[in-house]
C-alpha cells in the first residue's frame, strides 16, 4: 500500500480546500468537487457536509477511486469509508477552519457529515 510523504501531507494540510474527482464504473473521472480536507497523523480526510446522500458521495461509492488536487499536489487515491476517529476530525476541522462562523464549521463535524468520511490513500 503506498503512503502521503511528508511533504505531500504539508502541501495538503496546508491547503484551504481539495478537489476531488471520483472515478465512475467505468473508470473515467466525474467533475471535480472542491471540499475541505484534514489531515490526522499521517492520514487526510475529508467528509461531505451533505451527508451519504449527497450527489458527490453517491458517486464516490462506484468504485472508491478518485483523483484528488490540493496544496500543488495531484494524486489517486483510494476512498475508505471510517468512523474510527471521528472526535479528532472534529477537532481538526475545528482548528483548521476556525476563521469560519460555528453555524458553518458545525455543518462539517454534524452527524450527517460524520457518517459520510472518507479516508484518502494514496494509489
Amino acid at each position: 500500500m503506498s503512503t502521503w510523504t511528508s511533504d505531500e501531507l504539508g502541501k495538503i494540510e496546508a491547503a484551504e480546500e481539495l478537489d476531488l474527482a471520483s472515478a465512475r464504473g467505468d473508470g473515467t473521472l466525474r467533475n471535480p468537487v472542491t471540499m475541505w480536507v484534514v489531515r490526522h497523523g499521517d492520514d487526510l480526510y475529508v467528509r461531505s457536509v451533505n451527508g451519504r446522500g449527497s450527489t458527490w458521495f453517491r458517486g464516490a461509492q462506484a468504485r472508491h477511486e478518485a483523483h484528488v488536487q490540493a496544496g500543488g499536489v495531484d494524486k489517486d487515491v483510494r476512498l475508505v469509508e471510517t468512523d474510527d476517529v471521528d472526535d479528532e476530525l472534529d477537532a481538526a476541522y475545528r482548528a483548521k477552519y476556525r476563521r469560519y462562523a460555528d453555524s458553518i464549521v458545525d455543518t462539517i463535524v454534524s452527524p450527517r457529515a460524520r457518517a459520510a468520511t472518507l479516508k484518502l490513500v494514496p494509489r
